[in-house]
C-alpha cells in the first residue's frame, strides 16, 4: 500500500529514504534510520515498525542489510503481509516481499539504493523510482523527491496518494525528516516543505547545530 525508495550517495556519505502512500502517516510508519547505522522501510497490509528498528539494531552490530532483512522476515509467521527494504552504510541492500502481499508488490535494486512497493498500479513502478532518482540532480533530498514523482507519474499507489516523506542523514547538515501526514497532494505538499526547510533563515539557522561530523558544532562554519 506504499512504495519507498533507500539510497546511500558513494560521494558524499549521505543516506536517506522517502515514501509515499494512499493512506495516513507513511513517515511514521514506514521510514527508519539512524546516521552511523543506515536505513529501512517496513511496509505491507500489516507492516511490522519492529522490522524496521530491528533491521538498524542488527545493521549497527555490522549485519548487511540484505542478511538483517533475510533474519528478520525468515522467523516472522505474519511474514506473508509485510515487505521491507534495507540499506547499509556502505551501501548494501537488501529486500522482502512477502507471497501475500497485495499485488503488484515487487523491489528493484540499483548500486546504493533500492526501492519497493505494493498495491501499486503495476510491477514497473519501483524501478521508475529508481530511474527518477538516478535522472535527478542536486542534493540527495532533492533526487529523492523526484524519485517519488517518478513513481507516480509511472502509476504509483492504485488508490492515489495521501501523504509522504522523507528522511536524510549527511554527515555536514542536521538531519532532515520531513512528513505529510494527509494533504489532496502530499508531493506537492512535501517539495513545498523541503523548500522551505532547505531555504532563507530556517537554513541559515541549522548552520549552527550540531552535525555527525561535528556534534558539538554551535555556530556557522566558515
Amino acid at each position: 500500500m506504499t512504495y519507498s525508495i533507500l539510497v546511500r550517495d558513494e560521494e558524499t556519505g549521505t543516506i536517506g529514504g522517502a515514501a509515499t502512500t494512499g493512506s495516513l502517516c507513511v513517515g511514521g510508519w514506514v521510514l527508519r534510520g539512524r546516521p552511523d547505522t543506515g536505513m529501512s522501510a517496513s511496509q505491507g497490509s500489516a507492516p511490522s515498525t519492529f522490522w524496521g528498528e530491528e533491521a538498524l539494531d542488527l545493521m549497527a552490530g555490522g549485519t548487511p542489510a540484505a542478511e538483517a532483512v533475510r533474519r528478520l522476515t525468515s522467523s516472522d509467521p505474519g511474514r506473508a503481509h509485510r515487505q521491507m527494504t534495507a540499506l547499509d552504510c556502505g551501501g548494501g541492500t537488501g529486500h522482502f516481499t512477502g507471497a501475500e502481499s497485495i499485488a503488484s508488490a515487487c523491489a528493484a535494486e540499483a548500486p546504493g539504493a533500492v526501492a519497493a512497493g505494493n498495491l501499486l498500479s503495476n510491477a514497473d513502478v519501483p524501478q521508475a523510482v529508481l530511474d527518477g532518482y538516478a535522472r535527478a540532480t542536486g542534493a540527495v533530498s532533492a533526487r529523492l523527491l523526484a524519485a517519488l514523482v517518478a513513481g507516480r507519474e509511472a502509476g504509483g499507489d492504485s488508490r492515489g496518494l495521501l501523504s509522504a516523506a522523507l528522511l536524510v542523514f549527511a554527515p555536514r547538515r542536521p538531519p532532515l525528516t520531513l512528513r505529510v501526514d494527509l494533504a489532496d497532494d502530499p508531493l506537492e505538499a512535501l517539495e513545498r516543505l523541503h523548500s522551505c526547510a532547505t531555504s532563507g533563515d530556517y537554513a541559515d539557522w541549522t548552520r549552527v547545530v550540531p552535525v555527525i561530523g561535528d556534534p558539538h558544532r554551535w555556530q556557522a562554519p566558515d
